[in-house]
């Protein structure tokens, strides 16, 4: 079913709207204009793959993974997202879909996005890719990732925290708590960022649901080794991110690789499925501003790409012109605050509350941060909890809270206890001389085309 047309004002910055005649092909954005967004997206399906997806959701509902409601179990969103990323194969999509929801009953995901101490979900933002507070040219949010912070030491030292108590969720045997504070940053992005720039009209789609990220990724300052080091955390992130947030990935823009990254790039490359590395581009320094161009206003990229945008590295976002001008505060907020946030419909349902969540002191939050007009309405925004879960205090007494602490106080020990995994052996010096010899050293000649990533089979879609 195509989306309602939206009955908010499209008015708005010019600079905003952006057709494909509009965007100057370089060499990397030639042959990125026709994939994706809004190709395949609700109210820009075909006649053939809408009848697929009212197909999928029949199948899904009789396989009980799916209640169509009225309300509907989940947004169509959600459930376009999986069928996209298996290319319209109902069994495929229907399959990841499974794994997908039973992965996070596993790990208790809504527990944990709902109950996560703030001080440990900004460690994890810290680390990963954030949120600038801009869209691009499509109204897609614009996120910002800086390898070098995501060092060796660092990264043990917070697997290390990220194996304690940290939230009301017990820790799953079979997935470890490694990576998982890391999903909690995708809910953000899920269930935060992409709702509220779903409801900024002032983009060529604005009927049409945002379900995607645009991503910087500057790498500049990491040695091979550092590479090397980071590989299996690297690999396991990647691997997790593809099997269960598809196609919330648009475009990735790679900037500031040294002469050896056609080497990293031959290991990076093999973690993602043929359709996450066609949206994969690594610019010289004389393309990065000309292609973020492309993509994105001027005034909203960051200063040290060449655009006028004040952000840097572990900031909280630079918010939006828009969304402050559609933005009513409540209880002293004028900004998103730390931590994790999601936006819930009012009972009228004609505007979007955030609600600022996690606990601070092991006391739950429950904060109305501000609230939005609707612009698009799309039922439930993503999992949530039943009222008496998500409203119960943390560590406070509460019966259910300590039966799950002591449950994850003895899974702690058990992590504590267990032997470590034995470290892939990083290059010695002789190989990584040997890797690099004969590279260019020239940074234009490390550019990545789409050319070599034909899509085989029915991958999963980043």
């Amino acid at each position: 079913m195509a989306p309602p047309t939206s009955t908010a004002s499209t008015a708005g910055p010019a600079t905003r709207t952006v057709s494909k005649s509009s965007i100057k092909s370089t060499g990397n954005v030639k042959g990125a204009l026709d994939y994706g967004y809004p190709h395949g997206h609700l109210g820009h399906l075909t006649p053939e793959e809408e009848a697929t997806f009212a197909a999928f959701k029949t199948d899904l509902a009789s396989a009980g993974l799916y209640k169509p409601g009225p309300p509907a179990s989940h947004p169509d969103t959600v459930l376009l997202r999986f069928l996209r990323a298996r290319r319209w194969v109902i069994a495929d999509a229907r399959a990841q879909f499974k794994d997908t929801e039973e992965w996070r009953q596993n790990i208790q995901l809504d527990v944990l996005y709902d109950s996560i101490d703030v001080e440990a979900y900004e460690q994890s933002r810290r680390l990963y890719p954030q949120w600038t507070g801009r869209r691009d040219k499509r109204g897609i949010p614009v996120y910002l990732f800086e390898i070098r912070h995501l060092d060796p030491k660092t990264v043990t030292a917070y697997e290390k925290a990220a194996s304690s108590t940290f939230s009301r969720a017990v820790p799953n045997a079979k997935t470890g708590t490694k990576l998982v504070r890391l999903f909690a940053l995708y809910e953000n992005l899920t269930r935060f960022a992409q709702p509220l720039c779903t409801q900024l009209t002032d983009r060529e789609h604005p009927s049409t649901p945002i379900t995607l990220s645009t991503n910087i990724v500057d790498v500049s300052g990491v040695s091979l080794r550092g590479y090397w080091n980071l590989k299996n955390h690297m690999q396991a992130a990647s691997e997790l991110a593809t099997a269960h947030y598809p196609e919330t990935l648009d475009r990735i823009f790679i900037i500031g690789a040294p002469a050896f990254f056609t080497t990293v790039w031959g290991w990076i490359k093999r973690w993602f499925d043929p359709v996450t590395v066609s949206k994969i581009f690594v610019l010289s320094h004389a393309e990065v501003l000309p292609t973020l161009n492309s993509f994105i206003h001027i005034d909203d990229i960051p200063k040290q790409y060449g655009g006028k945008l004040d952000f840097n590295w572990c900031q909280m976002p630079n918010l939006d012109p828009k969304i402050r001008e559609l933005a009513t505060w409540e209880n002293g907020y004028t900004e998103f605050p730390e931590g994790p946030v999601y936006w819930v419909p009012t009972d009228d349902g004609k505007r979007l509350e955030c609600l600022a969540r996690g606990s601070v002191n092991k006391v739950q939050r429950n904060d109305k941060v501000c609230s939005i007009p609707v612009a698009y309405p799309e039922g439930p925004l993503g999992h949530q909890e039943d009222d008496a879960a998500v409203t119960a205090p943390v560590l406070n007494g509460n019966t259910a809270a300590a039966a799950a602490a002591a449950a994850a106080a003895d899974d702690e020990d058990e992590f504590q206890d267990a032997p470590e995994e034995p470290i892939a052996s990083p290059p010695t010096d002789d190989a990584v001389a040997k890797a690099v010899e004969g590279l260019s050293l020239q940074d234009n000649k490390t550019t990545v085309t789409t050319a070599e990533t034909a899509v085989n089979g029915n991958p999963v879609g980043a």
